[in-house]
């Protein structure tokens, strides 16, 4: 059963933003890793840098923070989509959000297996999923200026405010 709340809470608010901010280094960070990836498939040695530490801490930061706004989603639940809405939008909305929390949580668990235990499949996966992360992350950016400038709903209040 999809628990729905008035409003998003002040500890799901933090979090948006705080995972929202956590990904804009992991975009950064992401050249260090790969060239370290590539070098260590080519047999070099690699020493961590700063870089590839900082990666991997922040990744799995943002597997923790997505856990727990899992968890305040299922115990608390989640605001209604704004009335009315064509069921077009709200389907999207969904898959979007669906999506966005199962890719923030396997890219972490992808990242590892290829950094720690050096499978390359999930390798490939992460880069692929890092890619798809970075379209979904910009529709979700886009959707929700939609929402605010054109159908004028004022969603952004709903991240902005505990309800």
């Amino acid at each position: 059963m999809h628990k729905t709340s008035t409003g998003y809470s002040s500890s799901q608010i933090w979090l948006h933003w705080l995972v929202a901010l956590l990904l804009i280094p992991q975009f950064l960070l992401n050249d260090a890793m790969s060239h370290a990836w590539r070098a260590i498939q080519r047999g070099n040695e690699v020493t961590p840098s700063i870089f590839i530490q900082l990666h991997v801490i922040t990744g799995v930061t943002i597997f923790a923070l997505v856990l727990w706004r899992l968890v305040l989603r299922l115990t608390r639940g989640a605001p209604l989509p704004p009335e009315p809405q064509a069921p077009v939008l709200k389907l999207v909305g969904a898959l979007t959000h669906g999506v966005l929390y199962l890719l923030l949580l396997l890219l972490v668990v992808s990242g590892g297996m290829a950094w720690f235990g050096g499978v390359s499949v999930s390798a490939n996966a992460h880069e692929v999923m890092t890619t798809l992360l970075l379209v979904l992350f910009a529709l979700h950016v886009v959707g929700a200026l939609y929402h605010q400038f054109v159908l004028k709903d004022n969603l952004l209040a709903r991240m902005k405010r505990p309800g």
